[in-house]
């Protein structure tokens, strides 16, 4: 609902505002924390053999490059429940730590396969998004450990940026 809609009234007390910044925060904090991890995942995990070493960089970049929209809107989405209570903010920490891989392996099946339809055609498609599933799976559970420590430094900033934002002075 926005200022277009009929049954809007402002928000006098601005936390309306101050959600949205911290939805913003949480999202780009996200972004920033966990492409590095995916891009580190796919270096660790080939998934076309034949790539020499500074296509490979190239291809992992890339691969990351396109996981991060799904990384910041995982961040953005679950950012406001990590500014409550601190049994709020472990459980969201466990939501982001779970929905990491799958955002950053989705995000990637998307592009990979956006990219292969175009060039060789869906046959070839579906095969190459299946090995990128199974690489996307052994990879995230090859860095689980740099996963839940990436969650638990992105709780920690959320809650840090969120609360001075939220607070009732602001």
């Amino acid at each position: 609902m926005g200022p277009w809609s009929p049954n809007w009234r402002p928000d006098p007390t601005g936390r309306r505002l101050a959600a949205m910044r911290v939805a913003r925060r949480g999202g780009l904090l996200a972004a920033l924390i966990f492409t590095p991890l995916v891009a580190l995942t796919v270096e660790l995990t080939p998934i076309v053999p034949g790539f020499d070493d500074a296509n490979w960089v190239m291809v992992s970049v890339a691969i990351a490059l396109s996981g991060a929209p799904g990384l910041a809107l995982l961040g953005a989405a679950l950012a406001g429940s990590t500014v409550g209570d601190r049994l709020d903010a472990v459980v969201t920490g466990v939501a982001m730590a779970v929905g990491v891989p799958v955002a950053a392996v989705v995000s990637a099946i998307i592009g990979a396969f956006v990219l292969v339809v175009f060039n060789f055609g869906v046959g070839d498609a579906t095969d190459f998004i299946g090995e990128v599933l199974r690489a996307g799976v052994t990879g995230g559970l090859r860095i689980t450990p740099l996963i839940v420590f990436g969650a638990a430094a992105w709780v920690v900033l959320v809650r840090r940026f969120g609360r001075a934002l939220l607070s009732p002075t602001t």
